[in-house]
C-alpha cells in the first residue's frame, strides 16, 4: 500500500501513517485513536483531491520569433525611456516588438501604463491610474518627429475614470504630431469610451488617416473575456465612425484560440462588414499567464488562410491573418495595401 503523508499546521507534526508502517517498520504501541482512519480523519482536515496541473502546450515552430537586441531596438528603447513613453509593444508583451522595433516603429500607448479595466487576455496593469498628463500629446509627437517616422499608431489603455474616456488626449496628440511632421500617416487604436459619441468625434474630429477599435472576440466569449465591453458597443461605435467620417476607413481586429467556433467567427466577420468595417487583422491569441484567460487551441497558418479568404469573400478590402499578426502589426503595409485596393 502506498504511503501517505498529511499535514496540518494547526495540529503539529505529519500524522502517523493509517497504514501502522514508518519508514523503518511496524510501528510501536497501540495504534493511537481512532482519527488515523480516513473517514475520521476527513471531519478534522477535509481531503479534497487536488487536479493535476496541465501540461504546458509547447509552441509551434511558426510562432517562434527570435528575441529583440538589434541596435534599432536598442535606440528606440532608449528614446521611450528618456521621453517617459509607453508602447503597447511593451506592455501587451507583443511577440513581433523586436521585428517592429529594428524596423524603427512602434504603437504609442498613451494615457498611462494602468486599465481601469481587466479584460481576461491582456497583459496590461489593471487598477487605478494616475491622472492623465496634458503635456503627453508634446512628449509623443517629438518622438515621433526624433524617429522620422512616416506611419504610427496611438493607442491607450481604457480610462473609465476620465470624463472623455482621454479623447481629448487622443486629439492632441494627433494634432501635436501633424504640426511637428506633416507627412507622417496617424492611426488610432481607441476604446470603446463607454459608448459616448461625443468622445469618438472628438478623436475623429482631428482626422487620423485610420480608426481602429478591436473587436476581439465572438459575442458568446465577451463576458469571460472582456467583462468591461460590450458586443453591440463596439459594432455601434464603429457604425458611428463610418457615419460621422465616411472618408476615414475603420479598421478592427479579432483575436483565435479562446474557444470560438469557425461559424462564430464568421458571424463576426459579417456583423463588422455591415457597420462598414474596411480592414480586419486576425491573430492568434497567446496566454500572457496562468493568471489569465485560457488558451484552448493554436490554429495552424492554414486555418489562417481560410479565414482571410472568408473576410475577403465578405467584402473587407485588406485582411492581414496570421499567427502573429496583431491591430498594429505591419499596419503601415496594411494601410498601403488598403489604398491600393481602393485605387
Amino acid at each position: 500500500m502506498r504511503r501517505v503523508s498529511l499535514w496540518a499546521a494547526s495540529l503539529g507534526p505529519p500524522w502517523p501513517d493509517p497504514t501502522g508502517l514508518d519508514a523503518d517498520g511496524p510501528r510501536r504501541g497501540p495504534p493511537g485513536p481512532s482519527c488515523y482512519d480516513q473517514r475520521s480523519m476527513s471531519k478534522v482536515l477535509p481531503l479534497t483531491p487536488v487536479a493535476p496541473a496541465e501540461p504546458r502546450v509547447p509552441k509551434p515552430d511558426w510562432l517562434k520569433v527570435r528575441a529583440p537586441g538589434s541596435p534599432s531596438y536598442l535606440r528606440l528603447q532608449s528614446l521611450m525611456r528618456d521621453l517617459k513613453l509607453n508602447t503597447v509593444c511593451e506592455e501587451a508583451h507583443c511577440p513581433n516588438i523586436g521585428e517592429c522595433w529594428n524596423h524603427g516603429t512602434a504603437t504609442f500607448m498613451i494615457l498611462g501604463d494602468v486599465c481601469t479595466r481587466a479584460c481576461a487576455y491582456c497583459a496590461v496593469a489593471h487598477g487605478r491610474p494616475e491622472p492623465a498628463d496634458p503635456a503627453e500629446p508634446a512628449r509623443v509627437a517629438r518622438a515621433i518627429e526624433a524617429l522620422d517616422l512616416n506611419y504610427v499608431v496611438i493607442t491607450s489603455v481604457d480610462r473609465d475614470d476620465l470624463k472623455d474616456g482621454g479623447a481629448s488626449i487622443f486629439a492632441g496628440t494627433i494634432r501635436e504630431t501633424r504640426a511637428r511632421l506633416a507627412t507622417c500617416r496617424i492611426e488610432v487604436l481607441i476604446p470603446d469610451f463607454q459608448g459616448h459619441e461625443a468622445a469618438l468625434r472628438t478623436v475623429l474630429d482631428a482626422r487620423p488617416d485610420i480608426m481602429n477599435h478591436n473587436t476581439e472576440t465572438v459575442p458568446r466569449l465577451y463576458r469571460m473575456a472582456r467583462s468591461g465591453g460590450r458586443y453591440a458597443r463596439t459594432l455601434e461605435l464603429l457604425d458611428r465612425s463610418r457615419r460621422y467620417a465616411p472618408d476615414v476607413p475603420t479598421k478592427s481586429g479579432v483575436m483565435v484560440g479562446l474557444g470560438e467556433e469557425r461559424d462564430e467567427l464568421l458571424a463576426t466577420f459579417k456583423d463588422l462588414r455591415d457597420v462598414g468595417c474596411q480592414i480586419l487583422t486576425i491573430g492568434q491569441y497567446l496566454r500572457p499567464s496562468a493568471d489569465h484567460a485560457p488558451m484552448v487551441r493554436y490554429y495552424h497558418p492554414d486555418e489562417f488562410r481560410d479565414l482571410k479568404q472568408a473576410a475577403l469573400d465578405l467584402g473587407f478590402v485588406h485582411v492581414e491573418s496570421g499567427p502573429l499578426v496583431r491591430s498594429s502589426y505591419h499596419a503601415h503595409e496594411t494601410a498601403d495595401a488598403y489604398d491600393a485596393a481602393r485605387a
